[in-house]
């Protein structure tokens, strides 16, 4: 008997990833694909969607070749994707502008007009924070800068709704994608008619929304031979990457909350009730009919890390880089940093944020740095966790992923700041096997999203230290200090 395989194509900002797991969400093979970005103008941040469709036509295909895939092993495919991009197409589903992607920050006045004019009464209706970063804000800036393509669209999509035109012909989004453009009332599983009539555009020119367990059907001939699958391979929806990565962790009971941090990062948890900040300081996306999640992006992650490795022209490798940080106490002897080295989403979410260090001297080294940036980084996830602990309770368990989870200083540092014990999936592709595991339910071969804890490879699980975690608090009251002092300047 062959083997049981399942693929979870996960179209990330930077990559596309094709990740093929066994049932038991063991990796069998992967293959990357990285993402060009293009920058027409300060602030502004493209992608060619044509390009991204045809690295994931590779990718799919060289990582059945690269697993040795055989006939009938495959079981399904199924689809995580980037939120928040978004492209104008024509009557025949050609694209008549580049993706706006998440980064985009063209509109940031259209979401300082709104956040004065009625930003609370439209993040209570849509559980989607008032940002530059959604569709809603562009659609906005396109419509007030009389943008030619918006002006001349049939269609209105993302990257993934757009790549499933491509292969199926159909105009099709899952939940947890419509609930990211801001569009979407979680409560009506529906299109909010007043926002579509405020950016001027029609339900019509949008996807049909249907749940991530929908199947696709009529995989285009000329598709399947390039990927190397069968026309009739059942491929899943899908949803969202947050969403996936939380059930691909297993972060899916109330208590169990997911942390990411790649480029960017997000503290999430799943809950049964849509529920939003007072404060505005999370989202609240779909996933299921009934199922929720609840959280905060940063900006920020592994992108600060990397911005200091080029200033200070470190040429060794990131691991070495990293572990420089080890020689230095906690606190990085009075140096703080705020991490908005490209604006934020939460906590602030304001586009104009900055990054400071604070507190330098002439005893402060490179290590000291690194350390400082490390902290800042995981204090900003601490206080976006805490704006969440009000909407769904203290954590009980936390599953971490993402680049830095490969680092065990910083493991340490995040089970010392959040004082709770920290999991670890050995398989890194989480909201690949979160879309893989989507399809296996699908197309019957799962019984239900919770079994899927039975089928996460886990390592031991990194314990805080109690005289760490003290000295922790009280270093983060500083920083909760000197954030709110510094927002007022931006």
């Amino acid at each position: 008997m062959g083997r049981e395989l399942v693929i979870g194509l996960d179209l990330g900002t930077t990559s596309v990833k094709a990740c093929i797991f066994d049932r038991n969400g063991h990796l069998v093979a992967d293959v990357e694909k990285m993402n060009t970005f293009h920058y027409p103008q300060q602030g502004w941040v493209e992608q060619n969607p044509a390009d991204i469709e045809r690295s994931a036509v590779l990718a799919v295909r060289e990582a059945i070749e690269k697993a040795e895939v055989q006939e009938g092993e495959l079981l399904a495919l199924g689809f995580s994707a980037a939120m928040h991009a978004i492209l104008t197409l024509d009557a025949d589903g050609r694209p008549t502008s580049p993706a706006i992607i998440w980064a985009d920050g063209r509109s940031a006045g259209q979401a300082e007009a709104m956040l004065e004019a009625n930003g609370e009464q439209v993040y209570k209706a849509t559980g989607t924070p008032i940002h530059p970063m959604t569709p809603l804000m562009k659609l906005l800036w396109m419509k007030e800068n009389n943008y030619e393509p918006y002006e001349q669209a049939s269609y209105f999509m993302s990257i993934k709704e757009y790549l499933l035109y491509c292969w199926f012909g159909k105009r099709k989004i899952d939940y947890a994608m419509a609930s990211a453009t801001g569009l979407f009332n979680p409560a009506k599983l529906d299109w909010e008619p007043e926002l579509l009539a405020l950016t001027g555009i029609t339900a019509e020119q949008l996807s049909e929304i249907v749940p991530p367990t929908e199947i696709l059907s009529g995989l285009k001939a000329d598709i399947a031979a390039q990927m190397g699958v069968p026309a009739n391979l059942p491929f899943a929806i899908g949803s969202a990457d947050g969403q996936l990565s939380n059930l691909g962790i297993g972060a899916i009971l109330p208590g169990e909350v997911a942390v990411s941090v790649g480029t960017s990062g997000a503290i999430r948890q799943l809950t049964h009730q849509a529920k939003v900040s007072d404060s505005r300081e999370t989202f609240c996306y779909s996933f299921t009919k009934d199922t929720y999640i609840v959280g905060g992006p940063t900006n920020n992650g592994g992108i600060a890390l990397q911005w200091l490795k080029d200033t200070l022209n470190y040429e060794g490798g990131y691991e070495a880089f990293l572990a420089e940080a080890e020689k230095i106490a906690p606190g990085a002897d009075g140096l703080l940093f705020l991490p908005y080295l490209n604006g934020e989403r939460a906590p602030l979410w304001n586009q104009r944020a900055k990054g400071n260090f604070y507190g330098l001297t002439m005893t402060h080294e490179r290590a000291h740095w690194i350390r400082a940036v490390l902290e800042g980084v995981t204090f900003n996830l601490y206080q976006i966790g805490k704006a969440l602990e009000k909407l769904a309770g203290a954590p009980q368990k936390m599953y971490v992923n993402g680049g830095l989870s490969r680092s065990p200083l910083w493991l340490q540092m995040m089970a010392d700041i959040f004082d709770a014990e920290i999991y670890v999936s050995e398989n890194h592709h989480s909201a690949a096997w979160g879309a893989a595991w989507t399809a296996l339910v699908a197309a019957g071969h799962a019984n239900s999203y919770e079994e899927i804890k039975q089928h996460i490879p886990m390592d031991k699980p990194v314990v805080p230290n109690p005289e760490t975690s003290k000295r922790y608090k009280e270093i983060y009251a500083n920083y909760e200090k000197l954030a709110k002092t510094m927002a007022a300047f931006f």
